[in-house]
């Protein structure tokens, strides 16, 4: 068991080996034995009696949530779990102590393994270890959505944050306002053509939406596999897609608006008048209905441009009218509009930190740093609790190296080794500050993500390293876990992940003929942290950073 990933807290050998059959027989309270069957699902394991099992489990709340206790004895296999996750979390670790064929769909009649005995004692660092997934740009169809929640479980992954609005698609029905998913979910063509170049399109439509009962659906299978759902709808900038469906909630009268078919950043911007409130309102009511639970809501507040606010003599005097002096806190105030009424129904609000230097969050406001770890440390420092996301390295729409032989990418270069360096509540913080860092996650911003196969090819094994980071609360030791990571490729080429192997791309998955290559040295991103860590600094900070 020294192969495991991420690497769990305490791992300990023992004389001997147990036997494990498919079939075979699991007992314990029926939450955490149905936990521990879904998990190990190619096993088949059936419920019954104590007497027969082969792998026993009981709940110990002393243990805390998501943490667990797995022992492989002679006469059997034990798990103590504190909670369900920690049982689904134990049968993962037992599932990467078996063959890779255990990652595998099925298996043929009468497999039997054996297992040297040991006892793992594990507990992750972090409560919050997402993946976001950027839907809204180049909406990916529900079965990928699933598809990762399965892989975000095996890696002991447990936020799925869904990127559902942006300028360029709306990507979830209304049944209140339909036109956001009529009109807002297509637009006739794509940019092709890159930074420096001519504008380019490629004319072939793109668009797509989930139903509500979708929505459902995702959150459903990703609570029975540890997995919370937080939805973004990214307001109030980057609202070109809502606006072409409903122009009447612009600040600017009698404008017409579309769906953006280029990447970048619109000015097109939400009003904060009463009748937007209430629209979204609305809408977040319909996706929190549909999702069921939703502990978390993620409502954006980056890159907006208020010069329309502050053009708008309606506007203007309704900010005069709260006693607010200026568009930055208007902006504020919006936010911390829709976050007073995500509370009252049971959901914290998270925001990008530009919403965090405007000012006038809500305290259990959480805040998602990605221009650095300067801005992560301010937020700490205020009171905020914060998910650290920092371009460098979280970003996975950045090439893995900077070769023209890599797809293209959105700039370079941000590799494994980035990311299994990453430390998300720096040692040099005080504890208080480094107490308020509440987790991290990865970044799969789909402007270089076209299908499922990309989306695998961007997301591991990055997001191997990120999933060790997420769960230790550090950077492994680089020899150990380029070892383990090694060890691991085989189970993820077991799932059927067509992920980036570690010496560059293979033939079928470089750039070149039917796929764009990369650009190196165009855009790195060195340049763009120090960038954003300049803007982060002003208070007028809720522009557009690129």
């Amino acid at each position: 068991m020294d192969d495991l990933l991420p690497l769990p807290r305490s791992i300990e050998t023992g004389a001997g080996s147990a036997e494990i059959a498919a079939g075979a027989v699991v007992s314990g309270p029926a939450a955490l034995c149905d936990a521990v069957r879904l998990a190990l699902g190619v096993l088949d394991p059936r419920p019954g009696d104590a007497a027969t099992a082969a792998l026993r489990v009981e709940e110990d709340p002393r243990l805390g949530p998501e943490a667990y206790v797995l022992t492989i004895a002679p006469d059997g296999v034990r798990i103590a779990a504190g909670d369900r996750a920690g049982a689904f979390y134990a049968a993962q670790t037992l599932r990467q102590a078996l063959p890779d064929e255990a990652f595998r769909s099925a298996l043929p009649p009468g497999t039997r393994w054996t297992l040297p005995c040991g006892r793992v004692a594990d507990a992750p660092a972090f409560a919050w270890r997402g993946t976001h997934l950027d839907v809204s740009r180049s909406f990916l169809p529900k079965r990928e959505v699933l598809r990762m929640i399965d892989l975000m479980a095996s890696h002991k992954l447990n936020r799925l944050h869904l990127h559902l609005a942006d300028d360029q698609g709306w990507r979830v029905e209304s049944r209140a306002f339909p036109l956001l998913h009529e009109v807002g979910s297509h637009r006739p063509r794509t940019v092709v053509s890159r930074h420096g170049e001519d504008l380019a399109f490629d004319d072939v439509p793109h668009g797509g939406h989930y139903a509500l009962a979708d929505l459902a659906e995702i959150a459903a299978y990703a609570r029975a596999r540890a997995v919370v759902v937080v939805p973004e709808i990214d307001v109030p900038g980057h609202a070109s897609a809502v606006l072409a469906a409903y122009p009447a909630l612009a600040s600017r009268p009698g404008e017409r608006y579309r769906v953006l078919d280029r990447w970048g950043i619109s000015p097109a911007i939400l009003s904060p008048l009463p009748a937007t409130v209430d629209f979204l309102l609305t809408v977040f009511g319909e996706i929190a209905d549909a999702l069921g639970e939703v502990p978390y809501f993620h409502i954006g507040g980056d890159e907006c441009v208020l010069d329309d606010w502050a053009a708008s003599a309606e506007i203007s005097a309704y900010r005069a009218s709260l006693g607010l002096e200026s568009t930055g806190d208007l902006h504020a105030w919006f936010l911390r509009r829709l976050a007073d009424a995500l509370a009252e129904h049971g959901s914290r609000a998270v925001v990008w930190d530009e919403a965090f230097v405007s000012g006038g969050l809500r305290p259990d406001t959480i805040v998602m740093p990605w221009r650095g770890e300067h801005v992560a440390r301010r937020a700490a420092a205020a009171g905020h609790d914060v998910v650290a996301t920092p371009v460098f390295p979280m970003y996975f729409d950045y090439a893995e190296a900077a070769s023209p032989e890599e797809p293209a990418g959105l700039g370079d270069a941000i590799t494994v080794a980035d990311v299994a360096a990453f430390e998300p509540a720096p040692a040099s913080w005080s504890p208080e500050e480094r107490a308020r860092v509440v987790g991290t996650q990865f970044q799969l911003w789909s402007e270089f993500i076209p299908d499922g196969r990309s989306l695998d090819y961007r997301a591991w094994p990055r997001g191997c390293a990120a999933a060790e980071v997420a769960w230790t609360g550090g950077p492994p030791a680089s020899e150990d876990f380029a070892r383990r990571l090694g060890r691991h490729l085989g189970r993820l080429d077991a799932i059927g992940v067509e992920y980036r192997p570690l010496s560059g791309p293979r033939p079928w998955q470089r750039g070149g003929t039917g796929r764009r290559r990369h650009r190196p040295g165009i855009v790195t991103v060195q340049e763009v942290m120090r960038h954003l860590h300049e803007l982060s600094l002003s208070a007028d900070s809720t522009r557009p950073s690129m």
